[in-house]
């Protein structure tokens, strides 16, 4: 969001002195209440952090690998602290404190991955030179252990900070103006960013069709939703809300509508905010810029990711060979289950649009009988008479994509990337779901970890969008983690 607008109400009946004391009071205890929870956040990070670098040195010792070098109990828990602290700068550095939130989370796992690699690569620099013997063998536990130790504690932290907010501690209510694409989006940013304290309680529209409307939040599960009030937006509506801050978004609402709202919320106490407008084009970088309080907003092309791409091109042979390798006889008994179960062969073989729009065939375990249309839009329901039953057990567990790693090895399909689609449903493509086309498709990614799978693709094209714009290899590797925690917990 762009700069907020302070609220330095007119005189009017509905503002006392008290009122406005009352607001002033509740502003510095909402920042009283950011600022502690910043430091809490830090402060939780650093014990995780030792309580895992002491973790993974006893767990090197017990295990009895290397040359099992020992250190004194002080001297352990002085590194750990160290580290930590290395570990904590590196994270504040990549915005790892910052108060916004990314969609599912999966940025936050990204930076405390990259700080992992950053922070051991330097200790283990260090420890060439260092007057005492570094065990190698310890670091690579650390290596292990701590990232998965902070992502437990930040989502615990999370955990707590909701409980707080719901409560009412340092929560802020907001009032969306515009149901549209950004208000959507903005929703979800609001109700998933918990350091940022702020409920969005509302979201209002003049568009009368909209009226009673619901929207969903982007994430694992529509937990959140919010009806659309018609507009127009007016003081006693803000009042009624008891709402905090109104946030403005329709980047092209003309200005005397603009000004307008404004009036209303300053007469209202109320700040005003304005979402700036949001580029759909996932070959352009929008970056923001603050200059002496005027707002410059500008767009690039991405930058080429050669490295990137041949880096994960190595990842996903790799890893796809190592999967295949390991999981054959399972394999194998869920092809002889799927023929035992109905008649057919165990593989489902259809054709789907690839990278530049080139169309590939896809493997898939069958999970529809044999008389089943080829080419038709999925089954939404598990009872659908056209699943078997071992397919709707492979349906529920995604274990029906298995096979799609031999189209990763062939090179058609990554591990992460946009779902590829049908070729019926690709020829109505607008032209911003072409878009969709600039990479690789993947056997995972944002889309399918989200509630939102449940709904058409090209439907939900912000998943993409948003992944083909800010992609990278920790990205990709926090994506693949969120896929094994979202299959474990088989939802």
């Amino acid at each position: 969001m762009s700069t907020i607008v302070g609220a330095e109400p007119r005189q009017v009946e509905s503002q006392s002195p008290r009122l406005l004391s009352a607001a002033n009071h509740n502003a510095r205890a909402r920042s009283t209440f950011e600022a502690v929870a910043t430091m809490a956040e830090l402060f939780a990070d650093v014990v995780t952090i030792i309580i895992a670098v002491t973790a993974a040195y006893v767990s090197y010792l017990d295990l009895h690998i290397g040359k099992e070098v020992r250190y004194s109990g002080f001297t352990v828990v002085e590194g750990s602290a160290l580290i930590a602290v290395l570990f904590v700068a590196v994270l504040a550095l990549d915005g790892g404190y910052q108060l916004g939130n990314s969609l599912l989370r999966i940025r936050e796992t990204e930076r405390i991955l990259r700080a992992s690699l950053r922070s051991f690569v330097i200790v283990l620099s260090v420890s060439f030179f260092a007057a005492q013997m570094i065990s190698r063998a310890a670091l690579l536990f650390a290596v292990v252990l701590v990232p998965i130790s902070l992502v437990i504690e930040k989502q615990l932290l999370h955990a707590c900070l909701s409980a707080l907010h719901s409560r009412g501690y340092g929560v802020r209510k907001v009032i969306i103006y515009g149901a549209g694409a950004t208000g959507r989006r903005l929703f979800s940013v609001l109700v998933r960013s918990h350091k940022l304290g702020m409920n969005p309680i509302a979201i209002v529209d003049d568009d009368c069709s909209l009226a009673g409307s619901e929207v969903n939040e982007y994430g694992y599960r529509h937990t959140r939703s919010v009806k659309v009030i018609a507009g127009p937006l007016t003081e006693r509506m803000i009042l009624r809300h008891d709402a905090d801050l109104i946030v403005v978004a329709i980047p092209s609402l003309p200005d005397e509508k603009l000004n307008r709202i404004v009036e209303i919320s300053m007469a209202a106490g109320t700040a005003v905010a304005f979402a700036p407008r949001l580029s759909n084009n996932s070959d352009l970088v929008a970056n923001y810029v603050d200059i002496d309080g005027v707002l410059i907003s500008s767009l690039q092309l991405r930058a080429q990711t050669t490295v990137y791409d041949t880096a994960k091109r190595i990842f996903d042979v790799a890893a796809s060979l190592f999967l295949l390798a390991v999981s054959a006889p399972f394999l194998l008994l869920i092809a002889l289950l799927i023929r035992l179960d109905s008649s057919g062969p165990a593989l489902f073989r259809q054709f789907r649009i690839g990278k530049g729009g080139i169309p590939f065939r896809i493997y898939k375990f069958r999970t529809m009988h044999v008389d089943a249309a080829r080419y038709s839009l999925h089954p939404k329901k598990e009872d659908d008479p056209r699943i078997t039953r071992v397919g709707k057990w492979l349906r529920r567990t995604s274990l029906d994509e298995f096979p799609q790693l031999m189209n990763v090895l062939s090179g058609e399909m990554s591990l992460v990337g946009p779902r590829p689609e049908m070729p019926f449903i690709v020829e109505q493509y607008e032209d911003r779901h072409w878009q969709r086309l600039q990479v690789k498709p993947g056997v995972t990614g944002l889309w399918q970890l989200s509630a939102d799978r449940a709904f058409p693709i090209h439907k939900n094209i912000h998943y993409d969008l948003y992944y083909i714009r800010n992609r990278n290899f920790f990205m990709d590797i926090a994506i693949l983690l969120h896929t094994l925690v979202f299959a474990a917990k088989g939802v």
